[in-house]
């Protein structure tokens, strides 16, 4: 069972800039309401999208230079990143149902291999 995992300004170009495949990133902070609304659905999605997205969290307050870097003025922020490239975000808190067609969307963009779970 996998959950939004912490990373930091030294560990988010390993984590995210250099990963190939989709990462989610929360950009938060502890005294920030909506993002305490929208952390249990992130997490979540996680355990949902387990293999399929890595699903981290950077709190700004404690890592200001990757928010600097980011352009990020309001939290909750939901970027997505593909091949270490921001393809989408999301501001606010939002219901689960767009943050999952957010997922749904970039989780199977791009794909080529059909093959059936359980098929092989």
């Amino acid at each position: 069972m996998s959950q939004a995992t912490a990373v930091t300004d030294s560990t988010f170009e390993s984590e995210i800039e250099k990963h190939d495949g989709l990462a989610v990133v929360d950009f938060w902070a502890a005294w920030c309401g909506p993002c305490r609304m929208i952390a249990p659905i992130l997490d979540q999605l996680a355990v949902d999208y387990d293999g399929k997205a890595k699903v981290v969290k950077l709190d700004v307050d404690a890592n200001q230079r990757t928010a600097m870097k980011y352009n990020i003025r309001s939290i909750p922020a939901v970027l997505f990143f593909k091949g270490g490239k921001v393809v989408d975000q999301v501001i606010g808190a939002v219901p689960k149902t767009q943050l999952e067609s957010k997922f749904k969307q970039h989780a199977t963009a791009g794909k080529t291999d059909l093959t059936v779970k359980g098929a092989e």
